[in-house]
């Protein structure tokens, strides 16, 4: 009998590669890429032909890498406990090759031991490149593997087909005159094509379903503009410190860190006009028409801050002056909140308001859709107005979407009560989603870019907030810190939406 849920499903066949992580000793290794690699295996996703090879400067032999990304799968991965059959398998395609990334040596070695494993393996000469290093490396790799002959152009000759991607981290860039930079740069190696820039918020399975649930659903879609939205609350909010990433936040702030990669592209999703397919390039052309048309941001309409000491779950938190690697007298933001116009038909007269911060009282990531009152209200009682009703898609945690809407009390009188509608992945499907970069890490595999950020994506997102960045560096704050850890930020971000006659969704 044909499966009734393989109907409609695309075909994409994951092509025998190898994969090499640059940084492989890094915490990004350990915590994400090589668990995502385990999970993919043991779902059946990752090609029978394939082995990983992973790069670094520190001295150590297959054994002790493998070993050490045991202990991490063992602990990271998403399926517990860890099964010895799919481990044993898997190790026995996973190697440590150490070299400097600028050494023309180690590139040498590393094309030997590739073509070794084509021929042992069977990878067929295709190459995917994980660069998970610090920015100031990506260019000097690019270039080292294409001096090495490791990047060329996809060649779809039937007897000789391969190919090779790359994939960079954010960020990608720190303003726009550098994004443009670092771009240059990489195009004198490789094409716009092979680039991969990952941003594991698209590989959320929420922010994925963004378009089934708007294209797919004519009662959403059909509502999805000025005439029935009244605005667009974002929140990215996370209830930890910066830890150990002292060094690194000081030369990134929320800006650099959430606003320009992970909500931007969130916010690109939700504003979006429908593609005309689902191929990459026809999704990516709207997200980019809806950063093109939001209008330039107003200082007024921005509202930045940075945690100070506070209580977090009862327990006394540390301001981020005195957080580990940090200037005590440092006026990096761990906060802000946006006030966003898009000027287009859809959108015209709807704001978008933005937050995101570190520090909050919870960890959560939403976007709330709040809809217009009725024309006119049959069941307003006196100055009491009705709740409005409010469309809920939860990216994270426990990911799903959900529905208030208006419902009459039971009894004689005409009381109206808000009611939830709730979905959850987990519950329903009887499963959590998958890790975001088990889906990006296959993306790549099979040469679909369409959760991996275009170049003018990139570029309409650092034009629109790099004039914040330069107004800063010349207009230092003098309120910092100017909210306690634990609250859910500074006063100023309930007067930026409150000027507006709105209010922050409670969460």
């Amino acid at each position: 009998m044909t499966n009734p849920l393989s109907e409609g499903q695309q075909s994409k066949v994951a092509e025998p590669c190898s994969l090499v992580i640059f940084g492989a000793t890094g915490d990004l290794t350990a915590r994400k890429i090589v668990p995502a690699l385990y999970n993919l295996l043991k779902d059946g996703q990752l090609p029978s032909l394939f082995t990983c090879i992973g790069f670094a400067r520190r001295p150590k032999t297959n054994e002790e890498f493998r070993a050490e990304m045991k202990d991490a799968v063992s602990k990271y991965s998403r399926t517990k406990p860890i099964e010895d059959s799919i481990w044993n398998h898997f190790q026995d395609h996973l190697f440590y090759h150490q070299s400097e990334f600028h050494e023309d040596e180690g590139y040498e070695k590393l094309k030997t031991t590739l073509a070794q494993f084509d021929t042992k393996y069977g990878t067929k000469g295709n190459r995917i490149f994980y660069l998970a290093t610090q920015p100031n490396s990506f260019t000097v790799i690019t270039e080292k593997l294409h001096k090495a002959g490791l990047i060329y152009e996809e060649n779809k000759d039937q007897e000789n087909a391969r190919w090779s991607r790359i994939i960079i981290e954010k960020p990608f860039g720190h303003d726009l005159a550098s994004a443009h930079a670092l771009q240059d740069e990489l195009l004198k190696y490789c094409t716009e094509k092979q680039i991969y820039r990952i941003d594991h918020y698209l590989g959320k399975e929420t922010v994925q379903n963004l378009l089934a649930f708007r294209f797919s659903n004519s009662i959403f879609e059909s509502l999805w503009n000025n005439r029935h939205i009244d605005h667009v609350q974002i929140t990215v909010a996370e209830d930890i410190g910066i830890g150990t990433r002292g060094k690194f936040y000081e030369n990134a702030g929320q800006l650099r860190d959430m606003i320009q990669n992970h909500t931007m592209q969130i916010l690109s999703l939700v504003a979006m006009e429908p593609p005309t397919s689902l191929e990459a390039d026809a999704i990516r052309d709207q997200k980019v028409k809806a950063l093109e048309a939001i209008k330039p941001l107003k200082l007024e309409n921005v509202v930045r801050g940075q945690y100070g000491k506070g209580l977090v779950d009862g327990k006394e938190a540390l301001g981020y002056r005195q957080e580990t690697d940090v200037n005590p007298e440092s006026n990096i933001e761990t906060y802000l909140a946006l006030k966003i116009d898009i000027e287009n038909v859809r959108w015209s007269g709807v704001p978008f308001y933005i937050r995101a911060g570190k520090r909050l009282p919870k960890k959560t990531t939403e976007i709330a859709v709040i809809f217009k009152d009725p024309p006119v209200n049959l069941f307003q009682n006196g100055t009491r107005k009705t709740p409005p009703n409010v469309l809920v898609i939860r990216i994270q945690p426990d990911e799903g979407s959900s529905l208030k809407i208006n419902c009459k009390v039971p009894g004689p009188s005409n009381i109206l009560q808000p009611v939830k509608m709730d979905f959850r992945y987990g519950s329903y499907f009887g499963t959590a989603p998958p890790e975001a970069y088990e889906r990006l890490i296959w993306d790549c595999i099979v040469g679909d870019s369409t959760l991996f950020a275009r170049e003018d994506e990139v570029f309409n997102s650092w034009k629109l907030l790099t004039p914040l960045l330069d107004n800063w560096a010349k207009n230092p704050p003098q309120d910092f810190p100017n909210y306690p850890a634990g609250s859910w930020g500074p006063k100023a971000a309930d007067q930026l939406i409150e000027a507006d006659g709105r209010k922050w969704r409670l969460i």
